[in-house]
């Protein structure tokens, strides 16, 4: 009877440990709201949150899906605060996708959130975005957050820097070799 209720006790104390695999599981279950941005460096992984951006974050996977990303430049890297990507033309003046509706939200742009860029009018994102190396919390509230990365932030910062003041990246750039949506990834 005493071994029994040592058992018990024992396998009592693992319980609150037991979900802790699962939780884990659940974040990376949701593949759809994932995206995979492949670097010369490795893969980033960012966490996509159409709870603060819906309208962003719909256009982000629909371009990554039709491989508009593939292969564009971080036109603009400025040292100790942000890589901005996504024109295809690599000037900063460029997009693809429609005109987004600003989605301004109360998340902060700590290290590693990534948020849409856009011109003096808050209604003009397209496709640029950029990924912040250090907490920019001037930032909040003006752009519209809709990720994070959760892991190759160390890829991220080894993306070649531009000029100092501009961030103007000189040739050859760094590029986005591939991007894709989690759940249609085949690696």
């Amino acid at each position: 009877m005493r071994r029994k209720f040592l058992f018990s006790i024992a396998a009592a104390a693992l319980l609150p440990f037991a979900p802790l695999p699962f939780a884990g599981a659940a974040v990376a279950a949701d593949k759809e709201n994932t995206l995979y941005i492949d670097l010369k460096d490795g893969r980033v992984v960012i966490e996509m949150r159409p709870d603060l951006a819906p309208k962003h974050v719909a256009q982000i996977k629909k371009l990554a899906r039709e491989g508009k990303y593939d292969g564009v430049a971080f036109h603009r890297v400025i040292e100790g605060f942000m890589a901005q990507t996504g024109d295809p033309e690599g000037t900063g003046r460029g997009g693809m996708g429609e005109l987004l509706p600003a989605e301004f939200s109360k998340e902060p742009h700590r290290r590693g959130t990534v948020s849409m860029a856009r011109t003096n009018d808050p209604n003009s994102a397209r496709s640029q975005f950029f990924i912040v190396f250090k907490d920019s919390n001037f930032l909040d509230g003006q752009y519209t957050v809709w990720g994070k990365v959760t892991s190759g932030m160390e890829h991220v910062d080894k993306i070649k820097r531009g000029a100092p003041g501009s961030g103007a990246v000189s040739p050859p750039p760094d590029k986005m070799i591939k991007v894709q949506v989690a759940a249609d990834a085949k690696n």
